[in-house]
């Protein structure tokens, strides 16, 4: 493996979190010392010992994925195209522009699209197997959103996931620097998170 001499720069941010959505949103709310955990609305969590959480409460799937998309993906996939989008939008940098596998994505997650699998798990032993819809092969995986994003953008270089909890995010950045170090122009990097639901 060559390693070239490349610095390194972040060029773009792009932020959907309880905090807000948007860094700008998100920075300001933060300042103001806003508290994002309020109690949970996305199911019914009065039986179980915790009722708070982080939610994105005003996000609108619909604004930010292609209808197609909808049937296809967990709402961790959904956040990480909206968050994408500002950080590539944040960054004027439009991936198609580049030469081909010029640019890679190497995303973070800690359960993958859970919240689907949830809901395609039920069906099964509710209804049965017939009722498991096809996507289901592929939306709870952990890559689910490398591979969306890849796809959506155009992003040909070099693809992958880290599964390491909290500190995914970050280690997602670091993977992605090394990615730089071996010859690849731009990598869109980042964590994401959203199983809220019973079982997550």
């Amino acid at each position: 493996m060559e390693w070239h001499g490349v610095s390194a720069a972040v060029t773009g941010l792009g932020v959907v979190a309880p905090g807000g959505i948007g860094a700008r949103a998100w920075w300001d709310a933060t300042l103001r010392g806003e508290l994002a955990i309020a109690p949970v609305t996305r199911f019914d969590a009065s039986g179980y010992p915790a009722t708070l959480a982080g939610e994105v409460a005003d996000f609108v799937d619909e604004d930010h994925v292609p209808a197609k998309l909808l049937p296809q993906t967990d709402r961790v996939t959904r956040l990480s195209f909206a968050a994408a989008a500002e950080a590539l939008g944040d960054a004027a940098l439009d991936p198609r522009t580049l030469p081909d596998y010029a640019m890679g994505v190497v995303t973070a997650n800690a359960l993958g699209g859970f919240e689907f699998g949830q809901h395609e798990l039920q069906a099964l032993w509710s209804k049965g197997r017939r009722h498991v819809g096809a996507y289901q092969s592929f939306a709870w995986f952990y890559a689910a959103n490398s591979g969306q994003l890849s796809i959506q953008h155009g992003l040909r270089g070099p693809s992958g996931v880290v599964v390491s909890e909290q500190a995914g995010g970050l280690d997602a950045v670091a993977q992605a620097r090394r990615r730089l170090r071996t010859g690849v122009r731009a990598v869109l990097t980042g964590g994401f998170d959203a199983a809220l639901c019973p079982w997550g």
